[in-house]
């Protein structure tokens, strides 16, 4: 995703697939961005999602944070970040970078800063998400869904990010496998749903089709859909499951979910039937 793919989309998002150990160990150099960014590590087990299938050392503000959970950072404006390196590979896992608001790729820089006592940037990292979307259990799905970047977790974040798995068939009693028909009046909103074969990750592993503005949008694979403020969007229908695979969605500009989701259905639809979406 990015403004030249998708005019009006000020974001940038790039995916990329660890699948053995890197070489050089530590790819990611030190560098700086002139905008917010997030970085996302997802491990791809959906039975045991918060397991990352690695060991990660992350630089940021010149301090070391190690991690071996999937986990989301948030990486200020103009804070100092890298080098990345893995400490221990033992299976496939997703590294995501969003920038928000930027397309520069960043400046590097020779070495990382001096680490100083002042700040802790252990608070910009999230080893566990907060399970608080999904009221209602729904078969084939993550429920309740996995916050990984919020306000809540992370002060000052004006992102809210949450992420699940689709490992069968969604099931729910209220919608048969459907997210309702909703409209965000305040935010813009990405969806993403990634494929979680390493060996062919354009693959979605599901046929998947989705109304936007009323308009069926039908695929199967790897995709990035921007919604923006205002234009009404679902119902959501797998027509077909194959094999497992993640869904995130990402509210820009609210810090949580109250924000990200308030006043979004229709009349006659129930705050509760948050449960499905996404």
């Amino acid at each position: 995703m990015s403004r030249r793919q998708v005019p009006g989309a000020d974001y940038r998002i790039e995916l990329g697939w660890i699948n053995g150990m890197p070489q050089p160990a530590a790819p990611v150099r030190t560098h700086v961005h002139d905008t917010d960014q997030i970085v996302l590590f997802l491990g791809t087990d959906h039975k045991r999602p918060q397991v990352l299938g690695g060991e990660i050392e992350f630089f940021i503000g010149g301090q070391p944070v190690t991690f071996n959970t999937t986990a989301g950072i948030f990486v200020p404006r103009g804070v100092s970040h890298g080098p990345v390196s893995w400490k221990r590979y033992q299976s496939p896992h997703i590294q995501m970078s969003i920038l928000i608001g930027s397309s520069s790729p960043g400046r590097y820089e020779k070495d990382p800063p001096a680490v100083t006592d002042i700040f802790d940037y252990e608070q910009y990292i999230v080893r566990s998400p907060m399970r608080e979307a999904g009221a209602e259990f729904t078969a084939g799905r993550t429920s309740p869904t996995m916050t990984y970047m919020s306000g809540i977790q992370v002060p000052g974040v004006k992102t809210y990010i949450e992420l699940g798995w689709t490992f069968g068939m969604p099931r729910s009693q209220r919608t048969t496998g459907a997210m309702p028909e909703m409209v965000h009046r305040l935010y813009d909103e990405i969806v993403l749903h990634i494929g979680a074969d390493h060996e062919n990750p354009a693959d979605l592993g599901a046929d998947i089709v989705f109304y936007v503005d009323g308009q069926p949008l039908a695929f199967n694979n790897t995709s990035a859909l921007f919604i923006p403020r205002g234009m009404a969007h679902g119902p959501i229908h797998c027509l077909e499951y194959r094999k497992p695979h993640l869904v995130m969605a990402m509210m820009c500009g609210a810090a949580n979910i109250r924000e990200g989701w308030a006043d979004s259905f229709k009349p006659e639809g129930d705050r509760e039937q948050r449960t499905q979406v996404h």
